[in-house]
C-alpha cells in the first residue's frame, strides 16, 4: 500500500505557527550575540574599533531589515487562489471576455455540468480540480495543506506558514537571498569568538554570552549552508521558468513550453522595473502590463505544440 504523506497536512498547519516563533527566536539570539554582546559595546572603544563597529552594525541592521521585510511579505501575501467563478475561455470567447468572469461554473450545483465540460477543454490542456470542484488555470496545483488550488504553486513552505505561489514567489526568493547574506555576515563576525572556544586561554565573557555566541554561530552557519543550496536550486528554476512541482512534471518532456529564455523568465518573476528587483514589491506599471504577475496567463515558446491526447 502506498504511503500517503498528506495525512500529515494537519500537523504541518499546526507546525507553522511554531516555526514563526522559532525564526523570531533565532533573530533575537543573533541580535543579542552580534549587537548587544559584542559590536554594540565596541562603539565606545574609540579609534578603529569604533569605525569598524559602526560599519558592521550598519550592514547588519540593513540586512536584518530586508530579511524581516521579505519574510513578513512572504508570510502575509496570498500566493494566489482561483476565484470560484473562474473558467477557461473557448476560442470564440478569447479576446471578448474577462478570464476572471465566469457564468456560475464554480457553483456546487453545476459540478456535474463542469465534469462534462471538462472533456471539451482537454484539447486546451485545461485541468479540473475534483477537490475544489472547479477548473484550474495553467500552472495551478492543489495544496492539501491550504486546502485550495494555488496559482503557479511552487511548494508549501512551513517556514513561512504559507504556500509559495505566483504572487509571493519573488518575496520568498528575496527572503532566501537576504537571509543567506545575513547569516554569512554573522558567521564572519563571530568566527573569531567561536575559535576562542578551542584555545587554552581564558575567554573574557560571561557563560551566558558564550553560550549565546556558540549557538548563534552554529545555527547561522547551518542556515547559510542549507540556504545556499536552496538559492542555487531556485535560481536554476527561475532561469528555466519552472517551479519545484513542474520540475518533476517536465522530466519526460524535451521542451518546456514556458521557457522563453533566461532574461524573459527572470522578468516574469521579478518584473521589468530594475529598481524593484531587490525589494518585495512590484511597480504599478509592471502589475498593469505583465499578466504573468497575476498568475492566470503565461506566454509559451513559439516552437511548442500541445501534445495530442489519445
Amino acid at each position: 500500500m502506498a504511503w500517503n504523506v498528506f495525512k500529515f497536512c494537519t500537523a504541518l498547519r499546526a507546525l507553522g505557527s511554531i516555526m514563526i516563533v522559532f525564526v523570531l527566536t533565532i533573530i533575537g539570539v543573533t541580535y543579542y550575540s552580534v549587537v548587544i554582546a559584542h559590536y554594540g559595546p565596541s562603539i565606545f572603544l574609540g579609534g578603529f574599533d569604533t569605525v569598524f563597529s559602526i560599519v558592521v552594525l550598519f550592514f547588519f541592521h540593513s540586512l536584518l531589515v530586508m530579511v524581516t521585510w521579505c519574510y513578513s511579505s512572504a508570510v502575509v501575501t496570498d500566493p494566489g487562489g482561483v476565484p470560484p467563478d473562474w473558467r477557461p475561455l473557448t476560442d470564440e470567447e478569447k479576446g471578448d471576455a474577462d478570464p476572471l468572469v465566469g457564468s456560475g461554473y464554480g457553483s456546487a450545483e453545476l459540478y456535474s455540468k463542469q465534469l462534462v465540460m471538462a472533456g471539451d477543454y482537454m484539447s486546451q490542456d485545461i485541468r479540473f480540480c475534483h477537490k475544489c470542484k472547479q477548473f484550474k488555470p495553467p500552472r495551478t496545483h492543489h495544496c492539501s495543506v491550504c486546502r485550495r488550488c494555488i496559482l503557479k504553486m511552487d511548494h508549501h513552505c512551513v517556514w513561512v506558514v504559507n504556500c509559495v505561489g505566483a504572487l509571493n514567489y519573488k518575496y520568498f526568493l528575496l527572503f532566501l537571498f537576504y537571509t543567506f547574506l545575513e547569516t554569512t555576515l554573522v558567521c564572519l563576525l563571530l568566527l573569531r569568538v567561536f575559535m576562542e572556544f578551542f584555545n587554552d586561554g581564558e575567554i573574557d565573557e560571561t557563560p551566558g554570552t558564550l553560550a549565546a555566541t556558540f549557538i548563534t554561530f552554529v545555527l547561522n552557519l547551518a542556515f547559510a549552508l542549507s540556504i545556499l543550496g536552496f538559492l542555487i536550486m531556485h535560481i536554476t528554476l527561475v532561469g528555466a521558468n519552472t517551479t519545484t512541482i513542474e520540475a518533476y512534471e517536465k522530466k519526460t518532456s524535451p521542451k518546456w513550453r514556458y521557457d522563453l529564455g533566461w532574461k524573459k523568465n527572470f522578468q516574469q518573476v521579478f518584473g521589468l522595473e530594475k529598481k524593484f528587483w531587490f525589494i518585495p514589491a512590484y511597480s504599478e506599471e509592471d502589475l498593469k502590463r505583465m499578466t504573468t504577475l497575476r498568475g492566470f496567463e503565461y506566454p509559451t515558446r513559439p516552437d511548442w505544440e500541445l501534445p495530442q491526447r489519445h
